[in-house]
């Protein structure tokens, strides 16, 4: 097991306040550290006002609440998939596993169609998100045995199911409006979050990272038998219907508030076991930290590197295909 000290604990405090403090300054328009700095300050105590009205509109309105959720978006999916990681004893399982991602992205594609009013798409995206994990549970409880497996077989059928609405959806949609919107959108972005966003997105994110942390002693036990589990006091399968919900609170509401971020939830979990070791209760809180950093990274690549801003999604696939390419070499397969 990895040494875990003081240090490493102070550190997945500190880089994911530092990171955020460095993307508020970075952009097409750079603003000084200090500017920065006096702009968040200036909020809470009297600053004499030295800095251009158009950097306290930047770092306020534009940067401030894309950085927020970004943070909390990373911090919930890398969370989500340690924890799905942990129910299904299986370093292959993601947070879009029973497919609640595939669910939100049909609700938010066929109200597009509709509206481009973005609180209305959230919230529908939301409830389809809901309606995915339902229909999985209702298939998968129709047999009782084998019961991981028949969650993960009805999660590959509603995301099928709904993987192909969503291709329906684009089918029909007008080519010159509605279609550019609509797949611009299921690769994902920040670029239009706000604090009314925001306020809607966050609530199902911080409860599912809540109920996560809370359990995050239970998981190891879930490598046990149920038997095994019993006899400890331990209520296996209690635990992963909970555990099972918190990371649904987190998928439906990210994919509701920016579309699908692929690969965060798979990648981190096996980068925070390489730092930490394999106990739960250190990787879910390495997650939380490592998570926030990763996709933070990856969301001012998205908004620097070119002049339009490049989909979140493409970008967690170019970085965490080589990323999870060195981790099987390094590991040999063995996580």
């Amino acid at each position: 097991m990895k040494k875990y000290n003081k240090t490493i604990k102070v550190l997945f405090i500190v880089l994911p306040i530092a990171a955020a403090f460095i993307s508020l300054c970075m952009g097409r328009y750079f603003i000084t550290p200090s500017d920065t700095f006096k702009i968040l300050v200036s909020k809470i105590i009297s600053v004499s006002k030295t800095w251009p009205e158009m950097d306290n509109s930047i770092i306020l309105n534009m940067r401030l609440p894309r950085i927020i959720i970004t943070v909390i978006a990373g911090a919930g999916l890398a969370a989500a998939g340690a924890a799905m990681q942990g129910i299904f004893s299986n370093p292959l399982a993601s947070p879009d596993i029973l497919g609640v991602s595939s669910g939100a992205s049909f609700g938010a594609a066929i109200t597009l169609l509709v509206t481009s009013n973005m609180v209305f798409v959230q919230l529908i995206a939301m409830l389809f998100g809901i309606i995915a994990f339902l229909l999985v549970y209702l298939i998968s409880s129709v047999k009782k045995s084998n019961e991981m497996l028949m969650v993960v077989l009805s999660g590959i059928i509603v995301s099928s199911f709904f993987e192909a609405l969503v291709s329906l959806v684009k089918y029909v949609a007008d080519p010159e409006t509605k279609l550019p919107a609509i797949t611009f959108w299921l690769m994902g972005s920040f670029d239009n979050i706000g604090y009314r966003g925001i306020i809607m997105s966050i609530p199902g994110i911080i409860a599912g990272i809540i109920i996560i942390a809370a359990l995050r002693w239970r998981i190891n036990s879930l490598s046990l038998s149920d038997d095994e589990a019993d006899t400890l006091g331990i209520k296996p399968r209690y635990i992963r219907i909970i555990l099972i919900v918190a990371s649904t609170m987190i998928t439906s509401s990210i994919v509701a508030a920016c579309g699908k971020v692929a690969w965060v939830g798979l990648v981190i979990p096996h980068i925070a076991r390489m730092i930490v070791g394999n106990d739960n209760k250190r990787v879910v809180p390495a997650c939380i930290s490592i998570g926030a950093c990763y996709l933070l990274v990856i969301d001012d690549l998205a908004r620097c590197v070119t002049a339009s801003e490049i989909p979140i999604s493409i970008l967690t696939a170019l970085v965490g295909v080589p990323v999870f390419a060195l981790l099987l070499r390094k590991t040999g397969g063995v996580f």
